[in-house]
């Protein structure tokens, strides 16, 4: 989000010199920068025990293409937190152990994205009503499912790949 007008006080924005940072809109009469915003989510790769890995499809995001499960962070929620309440929601799924992978800035919804792999013991999935399905894929199989260069493909093959050298 970039600010034309303070969100405090509704002041029409100028730009000013703001450090190293350049020109930045700014509040004459709050006297406070008005940085660009964003919105932070996580998206994790669900794995267990026998090299799976959970991909699920949502209409709402494309009828053909599989997704890895993704959520916003709520308020005063850290991102781990997320993750585990995300997996809990859409899969019905207890996380078992969480490391961050990386993150992904996602320009084009003004997001980053924080990724992580979630390792659960292999169930059944109780799904949301916002997941139209969920499959346990196998690693070897699970980037040709997943559009490739997205941040859910880039996230699973890192998994993927660090995974094959724990072996």
């Amino acid at each position: 989000m970039h600010f034309e007008y303070c969100p405090h006080c509704g002041t029409k924005a100028v730009l000013k010199e703001i450090g190293d940072e350049g020109r930045i809109p700014y509040c004459g009469t709050c006297k406070v920068p008005l940085w660009d915003m964003f919105t932070t989510s996580i998206i994790c790769a669900v794995v267990n025990e026998q090299r799976e890995v959970a991909l699920l499809r949502q209409d709402y995001v494309s009828t053909s293409s599989f997704v890895c499960v993704a959520g916003i962070m709520k308020q005063g929620e850290s991102a781990e937190d997320t993750v585990i309440r995300e997996v809990k929601e859409e899969l019905g799924l207890t996380v078992e152990r969480l490391s961050f992978v990386h993150s992904y800035p996602y320009e084009k919804k003004e997001m980053l994205m924080l990724g992580f792999k979630a390792e659960v013991k292999k169930a059944d999935f109780t799904l949301s009503g916002e997941v139209d399905a969920a499959e346990w894929v196998a690693y070897e199989e699970a980037l040709s499912r997943l559009r490739e260069g997205s941040i859910a493909w880039q996230l699973v093959k890192t998994v993927i790949e660090e995974d094959g050298r724990a072996r």
